[in-house]
């Protein structure tokens, strides 16, 4: 199993000690429509800040790793209840999603260097306003 697999079964889990086990002390967490955490302390608070909002499953993974084992890639499915009003997004009123996503990886060392994760963010507020 590849630590991208691991990484993304804690996520389902929704176990962020075991996702934080996956990562580099320096990692960089480049989120959607966000700015550049760098570190494993930043990523558990955005983890505890996603925990209040969402409640998310992640289906139809698909998982590509370079030949050099330094980068990989991840196609997948968002399946999600909005739980709690996220700050400047539309009031959360326990409405549910489903939006394709995908996260980019640097490895170094067995771990997880930097997270990169990209969805239609226009797409997501759609749905959730309807």
């Amino acid at each position: 199993m590849t630590i991208i697999q691991t990484y993304f079964d804690a996520f389902n889990a929704g176990d962020t000690d075991a996702m934080l086990d996956c990562l580099t002390e320096d990692v960089a967490h480049h989120v959607n429509e966000g700015v550049i955490r760098t570190g494993r302390e930043k990523f558990a608070d955005f983890n505890a800040h996603m925990t209040r909002c969402y409640r998310e499953n992640l289906t139809d993974m698909v998982i590509f790793l370079s030949d050099d084992g330094t980068r990989a890639a991840a196609e997948f499915v968002v399946n999600g209840t909005y739980l709690a009003t996220d700050e400047g997004l539309p009031e959360a009123k326990g409405q549910t999603y489903r939006l394709p996503a995908g996260s980019f990886f640097t490895l170094r060392d067995g771990k997880i260097a930097r997270v990169t994760t990209y969805y239609n963010l226009a797409d997501w507020v759609a749905q959730v306003s309807k």
